[in-house]
């Protein structure tokens, strides 16, 4: 027995015919810089039409490939929905990969068109020549295109290219399970692999987004996606505002703690989402201008990294806004957990559930294995990797690489942690850098945030180093506030109450800035090396 329901497509077209029509007359603002400017849902769908036309007539017929080189701005939306919509796969190329990695992704895509931010114009023309499938660029904003033009592509101006094109579409029906769009992961080792998002795929994604376990976003909401549209298509949030009909606030390249600030104040965002990086320094620039107000954000969104207590609580407690952990990755694309704590929990052990990354949201199962394979039980201390499945996780990398990432159908996350028995998971650690000090585990994590909370402490990473009595041993690596004085024995007198005194660690080094990778998590590979090649002046509180 079959069921009697009508076989409609689960299609971006279709969350943009309802995004744009249902709710044409909700906003998309986009920084300037010294303002702002609007469009409705309405405009952004009338420019995604002129932008297909334009791409048909620049060849794109198929399933080609056309890249966006872009910041979260009205454009790169209207090619959000164009491109996928019109059977073309979107392939959102991430500005903060290095250079040679940019043109490896770029030619492994077989992009054929690239939509770029002329703002950027000086990290992609570079690369340009040797992106050997390009065949045009299509320029959006000012500037000056003759770096993009010796190049030998042709460089059009996106004004003139929709310029006259008909608002209307004949958008073609797209199986819902051909390719939507593709990202590929940051490429901390190796080159980076391909995730390639189906029609289907994002469009559950973007409804288990909406849901009240998962962000929550609703058409009462203003949401503010922080979190790069180049990078696992920002969360899902720009999908997600035009299935739920909430306005959108797009802040362009303007991602400092002060603008991002003037924007909250200024437009009321109630809903936002970033790596905890950007809270982490909104926070720093409230406490030494305070007077202002975002409590118009009801719901920050937050992960990539794990989220400190310290940083979660102190906007609470000072600012009104709860931020929430989610944890997910470019594979997952990318929501695959969120950290809302049981109904009725005691106060006290609300916190206890805010810091794991949470529970799977409906759609993905998660499990944890060891070391050979063996599923381990959920009851809240056993470690092991992470392994998830689900309609939106990846089965496979682009052209099969990397088949060692999957395991009879789980998807191998590189994440190691416990899960309890409600399904909640702690992360406790990226495989490769757990810490093995005396055949024992030392939580990376766990350390940098109880240091992180110390009120001097702007930030810290910690690492494993060789050891020659306990194999390895944490490095930490810490910046602290400008014009403090903090020295290692006092942060390991803070750490002495708050973990076994085995983890506390001997060596340590102050630093200005920690090494990041392309999507702002710590770059400990960067770290370890520097460390070998003794850039690093460290103190030893062994001698």
């Amino acid at each position: 027995m079959y069921g009697t329901m009508q076989e409609v497509p689960l299609t971006i077209t279709a969350i943009m015919r309802h995004g744009c029509g249902i709710h044409g007359l909700r906003t998309v603002t986009t920084a300037t810089g010294d303002g702002y400017r609007h469009s409705s849902y309405r405009e952004v769908g009338h420019q995604a039409a002129q932008l297909a036309h334009a791409l048909r007539r620049l060849g794109i017929a198929g399933d080609e490939r056309v890249a966006t080189f872009m910041w979260n701005n009205t454009e790169h939306l209207t090619a959000y929905l164009a491109v996928p919509s019109m059977g073309a796969v979107l392939h959102t190329l991430n500005i903060r990969l290095m250079p040679e990695q940019i043109a490896y992704v770029a030619n492994e895509a077989e992009d054929r068109v690239v939509l770029l931010d002329l703002s950027l114009a000086g990290l992609l023309a570079p690369v340009l020549a040797s992106l050997d499938t390009v065949h045009t660029v299509i320029a959006v904003g000012e500037g000056d295109t003759t770096p993009l033009e010796e190049s030998g592509k042709a460089v059009l101006r996106y004004a003139e290219v929709i310029d006259g094109e008909s608002t209307e579409f004949d958008w073609p029906d797209i199986d819902e399970n051909t390719a939507a769009a593709m990202c590929y992961t940051s490429g901390t080792t190796g080159n980076p692999k391909g995730v390639v998002y189906s029609h289907r795929s994002s469009y559950l994604h973007t409804m288990v987004t909406c849901t009240a376990n998962g962000i929550g976003v609703g058409a009462a909401d203003r949401v503010l996606p922080i979190v790069p549209m180049f990078h696992a298509n920002a969360w899902g949030l720009p999908y997600a505002a035009l299935m739920a009909g909430a306005d959108l606030v797009l802040p362009d390249r303007h991602l400092d703690a002060r603008s991002l600030i003037h924007m909250v104040e200024n437009l009321r965002p109630t809903l936002a989402g970033a790596v905890p990086t950007i809270w982490n320094d909104v926070m720093h620039h409230l406490e030494k201008d305070p007077g202002h107000d975002v409590s118009s954000l009801r719901l920050v969104a937050c992960g990539g990294s794990a989220v400190p207590e310290s940083l979660m609580r102190t906007f609470e407690d000072k600012h009104h806004v709860q931020i929430r952990q989610l944890w997910g990755m470019t594979e997952t694309s990318p929501l695959a957990t969120m950290a809302w704590p049981p109904p009725g929990t005691p106060d006290d052990q609300h916190w206890a559930y805010r810091v794991t990354q949470g529970q799977p949201v409906c759609g993905v199962e998660a499990r944890i294995v060891d070391d050979d394979g063996h599923v381990l039980p959920n009851d809240g201390k056993a470690v092991g990797e992470v392994e998830v499945r689900g309609p939106w996780i990846t089965g496979s990398y682009y052209r099969g690489r990397d088949e060692s990432k999957f395991d009879s159908g789980w998807l191998r996350t590189g994440d190691v942690g416990r899960v309890d028995e409600r399904g909640f998971i702690t992360l406790t650690d990226r495989a490769k850098d757990v810490i093995k000090s005396g055949g024992e585990w030392i939580s990376s994590v766990e350390l940098e945030n109880r240091l992180i909370a110390h009120p001097d402490v702007v930030e810290a990473a910690v690492v494993g180093v060789p050891d020659e009595r306990w194999q390895e041993r944490p490095l930490a690596v810490v910046v602290v506030e400008e014009g403090a004085t903090v020295e290692a024995n006092d942060l390991r007198t803070f750490l002495a109450d708050k973990v076994v005194r085995w983890w506390l660690p001997e060596r340590w080094t102050f630093v200005t800035e920690i090494p990041r990778t392309s999507v702002g998590k710590y770059d400990k590979k960067t770290i370890r090396s520097r460390y070998a090649d003794g850039d690093y002046r460290v103190i030893d509180e062994r001698s």
